[in-house]
């Protein structure tokens, strides 16, 4: 009994615990980083930002420790390498968010690119070593989504702020949020939901916006050239959302 309480109160501290010192670690690097002149759109502290979007993504790594038990090492997996990797690929991109108050004509205008440029790189690499190190779970597969979309969010809301990226372009970010929110309302209404088609098309058309968003990002890149080739490239990524939403729906049957 007693075993279970302290196991109870380790599990709630950690939920507690980490969010709290994720936002102070990362709000006080971020805090150093930034300079006090350049913190200047809307009046709000870039540092803070970046801390509770840190924040945000512990407080998810800490719902699910409860469904990663396992017997002698509970949790294990959660403070795995995989996991520490798919955290770090979230730290960058909470740095990304921080942006979001701070005007384009900042000295440090290169920092979103390279910060989301080196989460992408690191995003096929969380997976490489939860398969090779036995570290796959439902909580790294559902943080490993949550830290993606909540780039494919701030990254294109950063550029779009700055004029990197026309406005419409957000439909990206809105994309998955929508498609979820489609699901939940069937549900809701008791009609079925089917699985999405097995395809790497989706996987494949997430790369190309990622290297799109981050070259996008890139002071140096004419904005002109971006905004002619973005409906190119956002234009097959929405389809698929589409597609894949006709096939939960039952409405586009399986071939």
């Amino acid at each position: 009994m007693a075993g279970r309480r302290s196991d109870r109160s380790t599990l709630v501290g950690l939920r507690v615990g980490l969010p709290v010192v994720g936002a102070l670690c990362l709000g006080a690097v971020v805090g150093l980083a930034f300079p006090p002149d350049e913190m200047t759109r809307w009046r709000v502290n870039p540092a803070a930002v970046a801390g509770l979007c840190w924040a945000g993504q512990f407080w998810l790594a800490g719902r699910g420790l409860d469904v990663n038990r396992i017997v002698g090492s509970p949790y294990r997996h959660v403070f795995g390498l995989a996991n520490a990797l798919t955290l770090l690929r979230g730290g960058l991109y909470a740095v990304v968010a921080g942006f979001v108050v701070v005007p384009a004509s900042t000295t440090l205008a290169w920092v979103p690119a390279v910060c989301y440029g080196v989460g992408v790189a690191l995003d096929k690499l969380d997976g490489v070593v939860a398969r090779s190190v036995g570290e796959e779970t439902d909580l790294g597969e559902r943080l490993d989504m949550a830290v993606d979309t909540f780039g494919f969010v701030v990254a294109p809301l950063v550029a779009v702020l700055w004029n990197q990226l026309p406005v419409w372009y957000l439909a990206l970010s809105a994309a998955r949020y929508v498609y979820l929110a489609g699901i939940r309302y069937r549900r809701h209404r008791g009609r079925p939901i089917h699985d999405s088609p097995d395809s790497d098309l989706g996987k494949y058309l997430a790369g190309v916006q990622m290297t799109f968003i981050t070259v996008a990002l890139v002071p140096a890149v004419p904005s002109d050239l971006v905004f002619a080739v973005a409906p190119a490239v956002l234009a097959p990524s929405l389809a698929v959302f589409a597609r894949d939403f006709l096939y939960v729906s039952g409405r586009l049957p399986y071939e």
